[in-house]
This record gives structure tokens, C-alpha cells and sequence, in this order.
């Protein structure tokens, strides 16, 4: 790994433009709230013409000619952009795209300083070591934005410096969100959800209202464990609270929290961070007895269907790592999947439980799906208990009427 200057940084990228042509170099960066901006910025004042690559693209990233945003998870800063093209993939096989159609000429890095001849790519390991090795089999190249404000994570976080080909130094505080303040409806479906998660679960939790508040509410439970793709400040709470089981290391492929959770997590050897092929990995998730995930949607139909990626045809979300959580909790002893969600859309003034989905759907059949009216159980139901179960425990009571009339017409009365 050489450290290198700005202007040295503006060669190294007109050459790897000159490698790839006439086609635009493809890049692959840090997602999240990892992302190399100042190495970001650097490429988009170099080259005219690129491809990049992100997991949850935060606002940043250039929505200009020339310049074409690639992800399978559509994050706030790549919704809505007209440069975007959108890869359909469960999260658990992007690793594999990097090999194939998406291969990668540069992969772009936010790491921490070097220790011992490695850094670390701190709170984002996620699809990075992927891209790495597919990188550098195809004679690609590895930048990282070295700042010593990343916090120093181990598992596969740990990437040795010659693995690295340049590294530009900066000095930068890391971007933040903390849990905000949870209404009413967050606290009911919380509360629902964590009715029926015992001791000795093991969690994945997102981010968001309902995700906080389920955490908030396990105050009382041990031995809790952790097999998720992102943790955030709440899991650290739970520490705190004497919560989780101490024999097994947090597990996750990414972080996002506030700087105590980046202090915290530095050199900790209790967080094991892991690449998500093994994090995602349906097999390895059902390995874990009474797993228990938590993921949303923006629709639900009377069959269990759900949509969490679309809306009237425009793509909001992606898969991310939905299918592959739902499939392995509900392969594990004792594990339940659950589809949290709102019974009204309040911006769209719309149920949330439809008869039908006329979007692509994102997955099907969870244990159950949660409104802040209650639960209804989804597994082991025949088709029409199903249906009843979700007007009459999860839609809202307005909809209820016109949703019965519906099923009615669907066979499912």
C-alpha cells in the first residue's frame, strides 16, 4: 500500500479510464455510512465518464451525465436519480456478480489506519472483501481513503496492506445517526414483536422505528446473541443492560450509530464483523437456534406477499437482505420471521394491506405480519386463515370491509 497525493490520486484514476476503454470504468465503493466522499469527489472532478457501484447510497454521489449509479439496495442519495441502474439481487450473491457481470476495475475503500500490516474497513465490510478479490484477479485496482477516525474492526473487516495498492490519508469525523424519538405506532408493533422473542434469541434487527423499539423493550431478557447485517446504538444498550450472551461474539456485516457506538466497537474483540456471503448466508442463519428477523415492506396482500421494493413501478428499496433472513429464520429451530409494518401508509393516505400486490414482490410467507393492530400468523395457515388472520388483526379497521369483499372475489372466504 502506497500513500499517495491528490494529484497523484487524478493520474492513477486517468489510467485505469484508459485501461477500460471505450467502456466506463466500473467502481466499487463503501456504502452506507462508510462511503469514501473525499475519494468520491476526486473521481467525479477526474474522469468524465464513470460507473459506480454502492450498497444504500447516501446524498453525495453525482447525478450527472457521464456518470451511471449501480446498486442492488437503492439507498436516499440514489432513489429517484435518473442516472441509476438498479441490479436486482438478493444481497447474499452481489459477492458473486463481482466475478461476473459487475466486475470491478477500481474498489474504493474507508478504512483505518495500518496496524500491524493491516487496516480494517471498520463499520462497512458488507460486499468490500468481494470486490477486493475480484478486483485484483482481473488487474483492477484498491484505492482507500485511510482516516483515523475509522474505527479498528476485526473478522473480515481486516484487510492486509498489500492487498492495497494507494492509499490517501485524510482526517475526517465519521457521519452519524441516532436512534430518534419513537411514536406510537413504532411502540405498538415493538411491543407486539417482542411478545414472542424469549431469552436466548438470536436478532436481526434493521434500523428504524420498529427495529428501536423492539430493542428497547428486551431489557429484561439474557442471553440474547446477535447474527445480523447492521447493528446500531441499541444493541449497545443491550450490552450495557447485561442483555447478551457473553460467550458469542455481536455479529454483523455493517454498522450505523452514533460516535459511542464507533468508540466503542474500536478494537473490541466482542464485535465480529463479517462479509456478507457468510453474514447473509441462508444456511448459516438457520444455524442459529430461535433466530428471530425483523424486516419491513411497503405493501402486504392476502396471500402474505410482500413488497418492499417498488412503488407504481419505480424502485424504492431492493431485495437487500430480506429474502435471504426470511428463508434462514424460518429454517432455524425455533425461529420466526416477521414483516413489520405500518396498517396505514400515512404520506400515500393508503392501506398497507391490499387484496393483491401488482408491484414485483420481494418475498412471501413470513411467521407472521405486524401492524400496530396486532399480529397475524402467516406459517402453517391454509391460504383463507391467512387472509383472515390479516384483515382482521393487521389492517387497519377502516379497510376491513372493502378487504373482505375482496377476498370474496379472490376465493379466499
Amino acid at each position: 500500500m502506497k500513500t499517495i497525493s491528490d494529484r497523484e490520486l487524478g493520474t492513477i484514476l486517468l489510467q485505469a479510464t484508459q485501461r477500460c476503454e471505450p467502456t466506463p470504468p466500473r467502481l466499487v465503493a463503501s456504502g452506507n455510512l462508510a462511503t469514501p466522499w473525499t475519494l468520491l469527489g476526486h473521481v467525479d472532478r477526474t474522469l468524465e465518464r464513470y460507473r459506480v457501484y454502492a450498497i444504500n447510497g447516501q446524498r453525495g454521489f453525482a447525478h450527472r451525465d457521464g456518470v451511471s449509479l449501480e446498486t442492488s439496495f437503492v439507498g436516499i442519495g440514489m432513489r429517484k436519480a435518473p442516472n441509476l441502474r438498479y441490479v436486482p439481487s438478493r444481497l447474499s450473491l452481489v459477492p458473486r456478480l463481482f466475478h461476473g457481470p459487475l466486475r470491478p476495475d477500481v474498489v474504493l475503500l474507508h478504512t483505518s489506519p495500518p496496524h500491524n500490516g493491516r487496516v480494517s474497513l471498520g463499520i462497512e465490510v458488507n460486499i468490500l472483501p468481494a470486490a477486493i478479490e475480484a478486483a485484483r484477479a482481473a488487474g483492477g485496482i484498491v484505492i482507500a481513503q485511510v482516516n483515523r477516525r475509522m474505527p479498528y474492526t476485526f473478522g473480515n473487516a481486516e484487510i492486509d496492506v498489500d492487498d492495497i495498492d494507494h492509499a490517501l490519508e485524510v482526517d475526517e469525523p465519521l457521519p452519524e445517526l441516532a436512534m430518534g424519538t419513537l411514536d406510537e405506532t413504532s411502540q405498538a408493533i415493538g411491543e407486539l414483536i417482542t411478545a414472542r422473542v424469549g431469552s436466548g434469541s438470536t436478532l436481526q434487527l434493521g434500523i428504524g422505528g420498529v427495529p428501536d423499539a423492539v430493542v428497547g423493550r428486551l431489557t429484561r431478557h439474557r442471553n440474547l446473541r446477535v447474527w445480523t447485517e447492521m447493528f446500531s446504538d441499541g444493541v449497545l444498550a443491550l450490552e450495557r443492560e447485561g442483555c447478551m450472551d457473553p460467550a458469542t461474539p455481536l455479529t454483523a456485516s455493517f454498522l450505523i450509530g452514533t460516535a459511542d457506538l464507533y468508540t466503542w466497537v474500536h478494537r473490541n474483540p466482542r464485535v465480529q464483523m463479517l462479509r456478507t456471503e457468510v453474514v447473509n448466508e441462508p444456511a448459516n442463519i438457520a444455524r442459529h437456534p430461535d433466530m428471530v428477523s425483523v424486516n419491513t415492506a411497503l405493501q402486504v396482500d392476502l396471500f402474505a406477499q410482500a413488497n418492499a421494493s417498488r412503488i407504481k413501478g419505480r424502485i424504492y428499496s431492493g431485495f437487500g437482505g430480506q429474502t435471504d433472513f426470511i428463508v434462514g429464520a424460518l429454517h432455524s429451530e425455533g425461529g420466526q420471521s416477521f414483516i413489520a409494518l405500518r396498517s396505514w401508509h400515512p404520506k400515500a393516505d393508503v392501506s398497507t394491506i391490499v387484496p393483491m400486490i401488482d408491484e414485483p414482490l420481494t418475498s412471501f410467507q413470513p411467521s407472521a405480519v405486524v401492524t400496530e393492530h396486532g399480529i397475524a400468523d402467516i406459517r402453517g395457515q391454509d391460504d383463507r386463515t391467512q387472509a383472515r388472520n390479516l384483515i382482521e388483526r393487521a389492517a387497519h379497521p377502516c379497510i376491513r370491509d372493502e378487504l373482505w369483499e375482496e377476498a370474496y372475489e379472490l376465493g379466499l372466504t
